[in-house]
């Protein structure tokens, strides 16, 4: 027995200390082109590891916490799949079939994780045109931890109309039309997850400031004292068995798979624990090459005026902590999705109750404020009834429309009008815009969803015309008008300022009045 103990203990010292490579590096996967790679992983303190790829070879020795690092010159493009050897520890490990392009993180919650076979629409003709052996997507497993992780695991697929359907949606459409545009691999590593607010993707350090934060913290941490995991798993147990009786029989297709139990986490790991998934789910590719982040995400923050304001200095925050984790500063593009239309049709010229215009506001305000970064604007593509809609498509191909224009300088209009400024003559508004491309247009008919007011903070609706430069708005029953709001409402159905390239603007405001529910 005792022999047995020492093989065993000895076989644990010797797998402790074995060549380990970090798992987001994989067959399969897209290195960043034009720039350092670093490759990195684990052994013993003191080993030294070469990394041999596309004609070079670099070396490192592991530090005393047994972490090895090389960085590779900057590669070409390259459509060949290569072989890469790490080779330490008296082991050697390969990795086939790599690819030299552009790298994409893409991240946020259920509309970016939202994979193409869950899309509520047709998706046969989708799969069937997905024939693109260059693109690779890499879905980073959910992993939430109140500490930073130094490792993730991570699978990275080659794009065919076998595995598309699979993939990030959002990310596959992004990933296409750049990769149609510029002729190069693209790799796309999907880190999100469902549901999941922006304060969870935050450091938590950065966040101190804010006394919600702080109070679902101090919640979290009050339950994790008295979390019995026994306890949890006998509870899922028996509403399993409960579950399993209620649908017995039941025909497959007829079954609300979302009301099956789920064994409760330890409040720790949960998801919407503060910077949880900063840390399980975006520490571990910290140093990993790549050209920018794409983000969808929102949905989860518009509880409230007070949140969806908040979201301006959060997501200004996020992207700053993880520019600076990257050690890439301003110059990692990060490019988000504000906010589609949504729930019931607009009815008033302002919606006081609803939470999203709120929202968009503070992606319009990131976009106007923070140095490459920017909006795709969807106020056109959303659905009444459903928070995830189908038409991601298009979504992606806005953001590949950023994408294309500031990081790679392509010469395309890459968003929708923007306002940018106003000033009053008599008893109209005069508005003018960036990003009007070859002019201002009202689609499909007169401009609508526009909404003026006086001093009085009344807003009613209004009229309002373009000449292809500025948009005017006045309306009869203001003689002295003081703000001007334009598709201010969760689904503001027929909004239809766009520029000749087809593009929406995004809703805003003049004012910098109070928000409330008045």
């Amino acid at each position: 027995m005792a022999v047995l103990v020492f093989n065993i203990f000895c076989w644990q010292l010797q797998a402790a200390d074995a060549l380990k490579v970090a798992k987001i590096f994989s067959s399969h996967m897209v290195l960043q082109q034009n720039a350092k790679v670093p490759i990195w992983g684990w052994a013993a303190p003191t080993t030294e590891v070469m990394v041999t790829f596309a004609g070079q070879s670099q070396k490192a020795v592991t530090d005393k916490d047994g972490k090895w690092q090389v960085k590779l010159t900057p590669l070409k493009t390259s459509k060949e799949g290569r072989s890469m050897t790490i080779s330490g520890a008296g082991s050697t490990t390969t990795l086939e079939d790599i690819l030299v392009g552009e790298v994409w993180l893409c991240s946020g919650q259920s509309n970016m994780e939202w994979k193409i076979d869950m899309l509520k629409i047709d998706t046969a003709s989708i799969k069937a045109a997905a024939e693109f052996p260059l693109i690779r997507h890499c879905k980073v497993a959910r992993r939430p931890s109140p500490t930073p992780q130094k490792d993730c695991i991570a699978d990275w697929q080659i794009c065919s109309p076998k595995t598309v359907g699979t993939f990030s949606a959002t990310a596959y459409f992004f990933g296409m039309n750049l990769h149609k545009e510029l002729d190069v691999p693209i790799g796309l590593v999907n880190s999100s997850w469902g549901g999941t607010p922006i304060e969870s993707w935050l450091p938590f350090d950065q966040q101190r400031d804010n006394e919600a934060i702080q109070k679902l913290k101090a919640n979290f941490d009050r339950q994790a004292t008295t979390y019995d995991e026994v306890k949890e798993k006998e509870k899922f147990d028996a509403a399993t068995a409960k579950w399993k009786e209620s649908i017995k029989g039941m025909d497959r297709s007829k079954i609300n798979w979302r009301k099956r139990p789920k064994m409760r986490a330890h409040p720790h790991k949960s998801q919407r624990y503060p910077g949880s998934l900063y840390n399980g789910m975006i520490v571990p590719l910290e140093t990993l090459a790549i050209r920018g982040a794409i983000w969808y995400q929102g949905e989860s923050n518009a509880r409230s005026v007070e949140t969806g304001s908040y979201y301006k200095k959060q997501l200004t925050d996020m992207i700053t902590s993880w520019r600076t984790r990257w050690q890439q500063h301003d110059d990692f593009p990060f490019y988000f999705v504000q906010l589609p239309n949504f729930m019931a049709p607009q009815k008033n010229p302002v919606d006081h109750d609803a939470m999203w215009p709120v929202v968009r506001e503070s992606f319009y305000r990131v976009h106007k404020d923070l140095k490459n970064a920017a909006m795709a604007i969807t106020i056109d593509i959303g659905e009444e009834k459903n928070i995830h809609p189908g038409n991601k498509a298009e979504a992606g191909r806005r953001l590949a429309l950023q994408a294309l224009q500031n990081a790679y300088s392509k010469p395309i209009v890459g968003c929708g009008p923007v306002f940018k400024s106003h000033k009053i003559v008599d008893n109209k508004v005069i508005l003018t815009f960036d990003n009007i491309g070859s002019g201002l247009m009202a689609k499909d008919g007169e401009l609508k969803t526009f909404a003026i007011a006086g001093a009085d903070k009344k807003f009613v609706w209004a009229t309002a015309s373009t000449d292809g430069k500025t948009v005017t708005v006045s309306s009869d029953e203001v003689v002295n008008p003081a703000a001007v709001r334009y598709a201010w409402a969760n689904n503001p159905i027929g909004c239809n300022l766009y520029n000749k390239e087809n593009l929406p603007a995004s809703p805003f405001r003049t004012d910098d009045w109070e928000l409330n529910r008045k």
